[in-house]
């Protein structure tokens, strides 16, 4: 009777001995001595490997050479109290199965230090190394706790349309969507492009948020959220730039400004505090890797707090709710700015907030989280809800340390006459956001909602410096391997 396989997460997990188990997976190591080897095998459901002890009584000198860094396995034997250090047990190999060999002299990933540039080649086989299993471990758990968290407050998960007409950001910078030959598409009498004759019948693009769609459905169902891939065409070959990125976008009828902030605080708490008490051995691997990285670096440089330090830093403060107008004059009195230390100098109302200026309110002024409120309408999107003032608008940033801003948000324009200006002042063409007006039209309601990077999200609670290192195959300028 053969035994189904035992994920080596439960087995580590109980101290439940002399009983027989088959487990499967991957070689991390491998040692022998004279008469026993001892390999290191992992399959993915924990950071931790289970050691396979086999007896070279049992298993030839030949078959042995089979089992190599990055061979799969399938093992049966008994579970014993481990006698070495680091495991509460391991598993007395009593039959072997050679599942698929690695070549070691072209296995990659041998059981050596690998540089996350390295690794990045070869994204295909980076989710075997530690660092990068519990990144990913650590995505899944953020991904549930969204989607159980939007749920337990009784949000509709809505899909929104990967292939847009619209620019919601007004960036400009989308990827095209066409199903012409692009050698010799059809042309106007004018010489352009004739879209009228492509697949839609105009021109489209992949979306860069679902936000629009998002504010239709919560003009229905009151509460919504959209959680996908988005798409950007911004050359930018930075640590902070991805072309295809995942967004959490809740729309939410009848709220204002600062139910907006209520929420986009409370969820960021319960994400924050899902994965601190689902993931602990994955953080504390990560904390311990963040520490040893932070040595290397300049003493300027290094982080004021270690990761799950930091993790919990956001999960317990209450976060300081700041208008613009405040934190400049604060950032223009400000040592940083009044000795030019600031990249950017803040001297005029009206500036755009930098990174640096972001985590000086954060982690030197304040020192907690901040939301950023009543924002220049100059520098914000142009369905962002105006003041009484009308000078600034209902937007909302969440300031974490680190990253800087990490969420941003606003209370909608949901009234006709204004949204119509702004569209006008902003050129976004009537005729191709006609329906985006309609529900102004049609019962409006005052509404808000934010979004949120998953990646940048992914990225703060990993303590990964990268974006490209925390999306298992990234999308960046010149790199669409894999």
């Amino acid at each position: 009777m053969s035994i189904s396989r035992t994920k080596i997460a439960v087995l580590l997990a109980t101290s439940e001995v002399d009983r027989e188990a088959t487990v499967k997976g991957w070689v991390r190591t491998k040692r022998e001595s004279k008469n026993v080897a001892f390999i290191a095998l992992n399959d993915g459901s924990t950071i931790k490997n289970i050691q396979i002890v086999a007896d070279t009584s049992t298993f030839s000198e030949s078959f042995l050479r089979r089992v190599n860094t990055g061979a799969c396995l399938s093992v049966t034997g008994k579970i014993v109290a481990s006698q070495g250090k680091g495991q509460s047990v391991e598993l007395i190999a009593e039959t072997i199965d050679v599942l698929g060999e690695a070549n070691p002299d072209e296995y990659p990933l041998q059981p050596k230090k690998h540089s996350l540039e390295f690794l990045r080649e070869i994204a295909h086989l980076r989710m075997r190394t530690n660092t990068f299993s519990a990144v990913f471990r650590i995505r899944h758990t953020l991904s549930f706790a969204v989607h159980q968290f939007f749920n337990e407050k009784g949000f509709v998960y809505l899909n929104t349309p990967i292939i847009t007409g619209s620019d919601a950001e007004g960036a400009g910078e989308m990827f095209k969507v066409t199903s012409f030959d692009l050698k010799n598409p059809p042309r106007t009498e004018e010489g352009e492009i004739d879209y009228t004759r492509d697949f839609f019948g105009k021109e489209t693009n992949l979306t860069v948020s679902g936000q629009l769609e998002a504010e239709l459905g919560a003009m229905a169902l009151s509460e919504v959220y959209t959680f996908g891939p988005t798409f950007r065409a911004e050359n930018s070959n930075t640590s902070r730039h991805l072309a295809e990125f995942w967004m959490i976008e809740p729309e939410v009828a009848f709220a204002e400004i600062n139910d907006n902030m209520n929420l986009a605080e409370e969820f960021l708490k319960y994400v924050i505090n899902y994965t601190l008490d689902h993931c602990q051995e994955d953080l504390e691997f990560l904390n311990n890797r963040q520490e040893q990285e932070e040595k290397t670096r300049p003493q300027n440089e290094r982080s004021a707090m270690g990761l799950i330090e930091k993790l919990e830093f956001v999960a317990k403060n209450t976060f300081e709710r700041v208008t613009y107008t405040e934190a400049i004059d604060i950032l223009k009195n400000s040592k940083p700015n009044k000795k030019k230390k600031f990249n950017y100098l803040i001297d005029e109302w009206g500036a755009d907030l930098q990174s640096e200026h972001e985590r000086f309110l954060v982690e030197k002024h304040f020192k907690k989280p901040v939301i950023l409120f009543d924002y220049p309408a100059k520098i914000k999107a142009f369905y962002m809800r105006l003041n009484e003032d009308g000078k600034t608008v209902r937007a909302m940033d969440i300031l974490f340390p680190g990253i800087g801003e990490i969420v941003g948000g606003s209370q909608r324009e949901e009234r006709y006459d204004v949204l119509k200006e702004k569209m006008k002042a902003f050129d976004i063409p009537e005729e191709e956001m006609w329906w985006y007006l309609e529900t102004r039209k049609f019962g409006t309601a005052p509404h808000s909602g934010f979004g949120l990077g998953f990646e940048r999200l992914v990225q703060f609670v990993t303590g990964m410096t990268n974006i490209r290192d925390v999306i298992p195959f990234p999308r960046a300028p010149k790199n669409a391997e894999f």
